[in-house]
């Protein structure tokens, strides 16, 4: 299917541009911000700095750009310079929704750029689809809404087999998801790594060594959905620590990996404060591991990973939806108790704990367990969860055991 398919992020944008005068929209290349901002109001002018011209008069004159509003400035990362001119701008009239920017980057994490449109913008980061959204399965992620619910019900829950092996190599990015082959989509990934290389790197960062920090990407792949650990990457990829750092905040930068941070409870509790590192895209990251068919990626000694960064593609979106009350953590403290996602909204929490095989017991549960003990206000935690291949169960005091199919059924 190659249709073009609504994002459910459009309502977040809709919003902001009734709220501030500057929106905007982040995300990895490919996800589909351009295709979202011109399925608005077709009133508003749009100009791509992807376009020389555009590029050129952005740097020479980027007062003329912004006479007509509202306007759409598409891949502003390009020209920093132009965001100077839409905070004069704006300074000298302030109205809701003139201006839209998009960016292949991060902006919030561009040094002053930020400073820039502080107090004028809100930011907001596209994700690629996950896959209820590639299939326009409209309200799917109200299963993990109805976990905060009181009167929460584990026989409600989706029962739908599911198959994460494909879903791990298909991933979400729009192209990459119209391609039935996997060997196709390979050619694909690797197209769209070398771009990134060759093209949007080098207008975040200088980078002396493209060969290197290639290494790195693929050694974060391979490190995907654990402790991130920059001593050893940095070892590993026979590169500077102070390097390889600066390697990671770039990918970050361009919204390829994501750190997620450890939950804090109780103070007094030795926890671990190292983030968790994630792909922004499953199947970029699956490519970039040297993982190749669905085969490869179950018998794999680190599938739970896998796994783990398969089912953070729908995760991310549920975040994403509503970024100002959802949050997304893990935990886990020094003796090695963890918790795979913490789900907070709205300062109430869910404790997700995530399994491939079709068969849990209680001792699935310790990690959630040993968080439960760790909470100061233990009133917060309304759910904990192990979500595993078989059938919803009560599995232990204050645990349900749900199927986590649903999430990556077969399309």
């Amino acid at each position: 299917m190659n249709s073009m398919r609504p994002r459910w992020f459009v309502r977040n944008l809709e919003s902001a541009l009734n709220v501030l005068p500057v929106t905007v929209v982040t995300g990895a290349r490919q996800t589909g911000k351009t295709t979202l901002v011109k399925s608005l109001n077709p009133s508003r002018a749009y100009f791509t700095l992807d376009d020389f011209g555009v590029l050129d008069q952005a740097e020479r004159n980027p007062d003329a750009l912004l006479n007509t509003r509202p306007v759409t400035l598409d891949e502003v990362q390009r020209t920093p310079r132009l965001l100077l001119a839409v905070k004069r701008a704006v300074d000298e009239r302030r109205r809701a929704g003139d201006f839209l920017l998009t960016g292949s980057a991060n902006l919030l994490l561009m040094g002053r750029v930020a400073d820039t449109l502080a107090g004028r913008a809100i930011y907001l980061e596209l994700p690629p689809f996950c896959p209820a959204e590639w299939r326009q399965r409209k309200n799917a992620l109200l299963p993990l809404d109805r976990l905060f619910a009181p009167d929460f019900d584990f026989r409600e829950w989706p029962t739908e087999a599911g198959d994460w092996p494909a879903w791990l190599l298909r991933g979400g990015f729009p192209p990459a998801l119209a391609i039935e082959s996997d060997s196709d989509r390979g050619l694909w990934f690797s197209a769209y790594v070398q771009t990134y290389l060759e093209r949007d790197l080098r207008q975040l960062s200088a980078v002396s060594s493209l060969p290197d920090f290639q290494r790195v990407m693929a050694l974060a792949a391979h490190r995907t959905g654990r402790l991130l650990n920059q001593a050893d990457l940095a070892r590993d990829a026979a590169l500077t620590h102070p390097t390889t750092h600066r390697y990671l905040n770039l990918l970050e930068t361009g919204c390829l990996v994501t750190r997620i941070r450890p939950f804090a409870t109780n103070p007094n509790v030795a926890l671990v404060k190292t983030p968790k590192l994630l792909w922004a895209d499953c199947g970029l990251a699956a490519s970039l591991a040297g993982i190749k068919t669905p085969a490869e990626a179950t018998t794999r000694p680190d599938a739970g990973f896998w796994l783990e960064q398969t089912l953070f593609q729908t995760l991310q979106t549920w975040r994403a939806l509503d970024p100002l009350h959802r949050k997304l953590h893990f935990w886990r403290d020094r003796p090695g108790h963890e918790v795979d996602f913490i789900l907070e909204q709205e300062g109430r929490l869910v404790a997700l704990e995530i399994k491939a095989g079709s068969t849990v017991t209680g001792s699935d549960a310790a990690g959630i367990r040993a968080f439960r003990d760790s909470l100061k206000m233990k009133a917060c935690l309304v759910r904990s969860v192990v979500l595993h291949a078989g059938q919803g169960r009560p599995l232990d005091t204050g645990v349900v055991a749900l199927p986590w199919g649903w999430m990556v059924a077969a399309a």
